[in-house]
């Protein structure tokens, strides 16, 4: 089984993984790790962490993709999270690698962003990992982002979960939804 965590930085994807792991006892990866590593590991990698959104995942999808396949070969679990999960790829895999695959993608309404985007975003940036407040994070690109993002995920039918106020309650149904999904497919 292969659970994908997808959406815009600092949606909680890495807490959640962890999370998942803890309950389930999965590893997890970040695409972000990944990322670095190719990075700084090779002297002939041909992109840089302040590349663009679109260009990261061209060039990072090829590489998760053949990462999910490998786990379902071999009949590995594995979380995989990060924002380079693109939902039009997703049901490019073959059936027998969908019916090992649970996908899905967190966001924020306009409405949570304007309500709670200091204490609910900025105060919780290094939940798991040390992130630095850049121009990348503010709240402007950040209704910018979700908004174009959550066009493309109704786009595709990916199963997305949009955040508007109570950010605990509304993670809790997507936990529900995940036990659901697993139970459902008879998985662990």
């Amino acid at each position: 089984m292969v659970i994908l965590i997808g959406g815009v930085s600092c949606t909680g994807k890495t807490v959640m993984a962890q999370r998942l792991l803890e309950k389930y006892k999965i590893p997890y990866l970040s695409i972000d790790h990944v990322k670095m590593g190719l990075i700084r590991g090779n002297k002939y990698c041909d992109f840089s962490a302040t590349d663009g959104d679109d260009e990261l995942t061209g060039k990072l999808w090829p590489i998760v993709k053949g990462i999910i396949m490998t786990n379902i070969e071999n009949g590995q679990d594995i979380i995989i999270e990060g924002c380079y999960i693109p939902p039009e790829h997703i049901n490019d895999f073959e059936p027998e690698y969908l019916d090992q695959i649970i996908s899905l993608y967190i966001g924020f309404s306009k409405n949570y962003l304007e309500k709670h985007f200091t204490s609910g975003i900025i105060e919780h940036l290094s939940e798991i990992e040390q992130k630095d407040c850049d121009d990348y994070i503010n709240l402007d690109n950040f209704i910018k982002l979700h908004t174009q993002l959550k066009e493309l995920y109704n786009k595709n039918n990916a199963t997305f979960f949009e955040i508007d106020d109570d950010y605990i309650g509304e993670m809790s149904n997507v936990y529900k939804w995940i036990d659901e999904q697993i139970k459902s497919r008879a998985m662990i």
